[in-house]
Formats: structure tokens, sequence, C-alpha cells
């Protein structure tokens, strides 16, 4: 070959190579991301007591349920105009909330019932849902009324997983993390979780508006077998007894000082001690988060309306309601990361302490409504609603004894829940004005201030000989 002449090109062996390298990499961030995510959900002895498998199972349920709620979503608000949207979702609000509040109560008395059966009663909540998503993908296109049945019955599947999960936790705790601290593991969970799902349901949905649901019947399939994989001792039942809402005819709730604890019959204490007999500070606790979960539905319905029809100044409506989520969200995570942070305050210290910055947020969001008191409020209230949560669990694990707590976790979350949709539906009849919403809200945060406040600040630290901690 002349010297000249130039060299021809060896086959170019470093291409295979270099997809093998670019695959490998490609293939080890995520295995990485989930090794990290394990040890994260195993540690404290989580791994050992079996409440990692709970976490993950929750982060799959709030995963599934973002999924349904971007393609509910899409249909009954975003693809309509204002005023058709408003007429779907007060439908939406008549024809599924209002049998949920009458359905609610019932969940936590029902599921008491089936004290060995919790992993087959989450599994067939993820299976009822899954088989929803399939006939909501049937109608979501074209928004007709079979869909809000369908809908109905996935709220009171999510709602009863839910009180389930509540229930379980208890049985699951390693004996080096307190109760109120795996909550706060596995509400972080979910919130991460729906993170992520909240993004991929957008993208599923620019393929076709039942794509969403599609996903979504996948990943309640999978929390179905997660489910059941569960170990078995979330369906023990020993030493469990139901709380009861209302007092014994033959209680004085001042004599046993809110302690709640069990005597031998004929000693003058209940033989079923609940959550009225517990204590002032349970009871005053559950009506503060109550005031807190009503702000949050509010605000929820009334800002989804108000923002799309007048955005925040500067703002597309997309933008508003994305700053909106983003506050909440972000003000829901804080929170949860704040209960380790909190672990050795008084629970009733932080539920007046949140209330009354919630109190503040929504007060200056009345006053100087604009961007920045918007996401102010957004985020106080989802910070408020995270703590508020924690601190009711810490009083229920101190105020009440062991074989009652379980129950007793599943009535109060009902409880809140049902406040939740309250407030849905006064933020759904309101006019669409900034000022009288927040107005609105400021009442019903101040309400629950006046009612609680004050008791909670007062209240003794009665209880177990174990200090309450929020984490």
């Amino acid at each position: 070959m002349p010297a000249d002449e130039p060299r021809a090109h060896a086959p170019n062996d470093a291409h295979p190579g270099r997809l093998r390298r670019t695959g490998h990499v490609l293939w080890r961030t995520p295995a990485a991301l989930g090794r990290r995510v394990r040890r994260a959900t195993r540690a404290g002895g989580a791994g050992e007591s079996g409440l990692s498998r709970l976490i993950e199972l929750h982060a799959v349920n709030a995963f599934g349920d973002m999924l349904i709620t971007v393609a509910l979503a899409s249909t009954i608000f975003f693809s309509v105009p204002t005023g058709e949207a408003r007429d779907r979702v007060a439908l939406y609000l008549l024809v599924t909330m209002a049998p949920f509040a009458l359905l609610a109560p019932v969940i936590g008395p029902l599921l008491d019932r089936l004290p060995h059966g919790r992993r087959a009663a989450m599994a067939a909540a993820m299976l009822a849902r899954a088989f929803l998503a399939l006939l909501l993908a049937g109608t979501v296109a074209t928004g007709g009324l079979e869909l809000y049945p369908a809908a109905l019955g996935v709220l009171v599947s999510s709602k009863a997983y839910g009180v389930v999960r509540s229930a379980v936790v208890p049985r699951l705790l390693p004996p080096r993390v307190s109760l109120v601290k795996a909550n706060a593991r596995v509400t972080l969970a979910g919130l991460l979780a729906t993170g992520v799902a909240a993004p991929v349901g957008a993208l599923l949905h620019q393929v076709g508006p039942h794509w969403p649901l599609y996903g979504a019947c996948a990943v309640f399939l999978a929390g179905a077998v997660l489910s059941l994989s569960l170990t078995a001792k979330v369906d023990s039942a020993r030493g469990e007894r139901k709380a009861r809402l209302r007092p014994d005819p033959a209680t004085d709730p001042r004599a046993s000082q809110g302690r709640g604890q069990v005597k031998a019959p004929g000693q003058g204490q209940p033989s079923k001690p609940g959550l009225r007999s517990a204590g002032s500070s349970v009871r005053t606790g559950l009506l503060a988060n109550a005031a807190v979960r009503a702000l949050s539905g509010l605000l929820t319905f009334f800002l989804a309306f108000l923002l799309r029809e007048h955005p925040l100044t500067g703002l597309s409506a997309a933008v508003s309601l994305g700053l909106v989520a983003v506050g909440a969200g972000t003000g829901n995570a804080l929170g949860t990361a704040l209960g380790a942070w909190l672990r050795d305050r008084a629970p009733e210290v932080i539920i007046a302490t949140v209330l009354t910055c919630a109190l503040a947020a929504t007060l200056c969001a009345s006053l100087l409504y604009g961007t920045a008191a918007v996401a102010a409020v957004a985020a106080a209230t989802g910070l408020a609603q995270a703590l508020g949560k924690l601190s009711l669990d810490a009083l229920i694990q101190r105020d009440l004894p062991e074989e009652v707590r379980t129950s007793a976790f599943a009535k109060s979350e009902t409880l809140v829940q049902l406040s939740w949709v309250v407030g849905g539906g006064i933020g759904i009849s309101l006019p669409l004005s900034g000022t009288l919403g927040m107005w609105v809200g400021t009442g019903i945060i101040a309400l629950g201030v006046l009612l609680t406040a004050r008791r909670l600040l007062t209240a003794p630290r009665t209880g177990t000989s174990t200090p309450a901690r929020v984490a």
C-alpha cells in the first residue's frame, strides 16, 4: 500500500463495547437507586420486623392512586370549560363524596371484624381498584355518568386500605422504632411515590386518556401480590380490643384522668376504653386535625377552580395550579421530615403550634392575596396536616393502651377523612373570589384554634410511663 494512501479503517470493535458500557451504566443507576431505597426502608430493624414490606406496599398504593387521580382530573376538570368542569366536580362530590360520608363511619367497624384477615383485606382493596381502573378506562374519554359510581368504588377501596394500614403498623414495629416514626416513614414513602407518579401519569395521558388507568391496574395488581406477601404478624390480633367512640355509661372520664387504662370488671372502668374515654388530649387533638383536614379539602377544590379561571399574577393557569401543588407537597414532606427532629416535643404543643401557623398563613392570604400568599397557605396547610397527624398518632400511642390502639387508629383516620369531605363541599360551593375563599379558610382554622389550642396547651401530660414522641 502506498505510503500516501490513507489507511483503511479497521473494523470498529469499540462500538459494541461502548454500547455494553452505556447499557451497564443505564442499568446500574436505577439498580443502585433501588438498593438505596431498600436499605432506607429496611433501616432500624424494619426489614426484620416486616415494616419495610408495608412501606413498599404503601408506596405502590400511592403510585396507583395518583395515576387514577391524573386520569380523573384530566377528564372531569381539565378537558372541559370551567363552568362545565365545576358542574362535573359538583356531580363527582355528590355521587362519590356524599355516599362515602355515609360509608366511611362503617368502614372502621367492619374492618375491626377482620383482625385475622388484614392481608386479605388490603389485597382485596388493591384488586377492587385494579378492576375499577379497567372500568374507568372504558368511560374516562367520554366522561359518562357511569364513571362516577366506579370513582366512588375507587375512593371507598382506597380509604379501606388506609384504615387497615393504620391498624397494621403497630404490629410491625421494630424494637428501636416508635409507632409515630414508623407512620412517618410510611407516609414519606407515599409522598415520594406520589411525586414520581404524577409526571408518569401525565406522560401516559399524552399517549391516551385511558393509559394512566391501564397503568394503575397493573400497579394495583402488583400491590395485591405484595399485600399477601406481608408477614403473618399482620393478621395477629392477640391482645387487641375495639376502641369505642362513645364513653361507657358507667364511666366517669375525669376519674380516669385521661389514661384509658383497662381495669378488671367491677372496678369502675369501661370494659372497652375508647377515644373519648382516653382523655381530653386525644379528643382535642382529633378535633384540631379535623379543622386542618377541612381547610385542606376546601383549598383543594376552591383553588383548583379559582386558579383555572383567575390565575396568579403573571402566571398561566397550569403554572398557578402547579405552584400550589408544589407548595402543598413541600409542606407535607417537610412536616413529615420534621417529625424526627421534634421527637422530644409534647404532641399537644406541636398541634397547637401548627394550628397557629396555619391560621397566620390563611389570615395573611386573606389580607394580602397574591402569588406568595397562596403558595404560603398551601405549604402551611400541608405542613400542619402532616405534623398534626403525626402528633395525633403520638397522643393515641400515649393515652390508649396497646390492646385498643389499632382500632383507635382506624376510627381516627375515618373521622379526619370525613372532615376533608366537608371542607371540599364548602370549597366547591364558594364563588370564585380569592379573598372570600381565604377568609372562609381562615374562619375554619380559627374555629379549630378557639376550640382546641387552650385545651391542648393546658392538658395534663397523662398516659403511659413512656413519653409520647412525634418520631
